[in-house]
């Protein structure tokens, strides 16, 4: 079987600017990777039963199986790559992966969403900062003493 190599643009850190100091580093957590994706396993596969049954299917368990099983497989398959995102907030900027680099006051919103961090900048680019633990926590530390 082939081996999948990871897109090396991910990797990519974003260096520092002379002077610049990071504040906070924001990385994806293990349990909110795997709670989000259980979530979406236990909606999914009660979607796919209750079609299933609406259809008339006699073995309607046989959605929420499916669903369980392919929303795991790709869970586990991805796993690696989705909690090795690190955030980093400076003094000047908050840098992302695949060498994201946002300037503090171009951000115009930090707000949780679901299990991430939504970022609005002031030219209407979203960023996501996936699997966070705390959402809220993380919203509030980037919006917090902007420049």
């Amino acid at each position: 079987m082939a081996r999948i190599e990871p897109d090396p643009i991910l990797g990519t850190v974003t260096p520092l600017q002379d002077g610049e100091t990071v504040l906070a580093e924001f990385r994806a957590d293990r349990t909110a990777y795997w709670r989000g994706h259980l979530i979406l396993a236990v909606v999914l596969g009660a979607a796919a039963g209750l079609f299933l049954m609406w259809q008339g299917n006699p073995y309607p368990v046989a959605g929420p199986f499916g669903a369980v099983l392919a929303i795991g497989v790709r869970a586990a398959y991805l796993a690696s790559e989705a909690l090795a995102e690190v955030w980093r907030l400076t003094d000047r900027r908050l840098l992302g992966p695949g060498g994201r680099a946002i300037q503090r006051g171009q951000i115009v919103s930090a707000r949780a969403f679901l299990g991430a961090v939504q970022v609005t900048t002031a030219s209407g680019d979203r960023h996501l900062i996936k699997y966070q633990a705390d959402p809220a926590a993380t919203a509030a530390r980037i919006m917090g003493g902007r420049a």
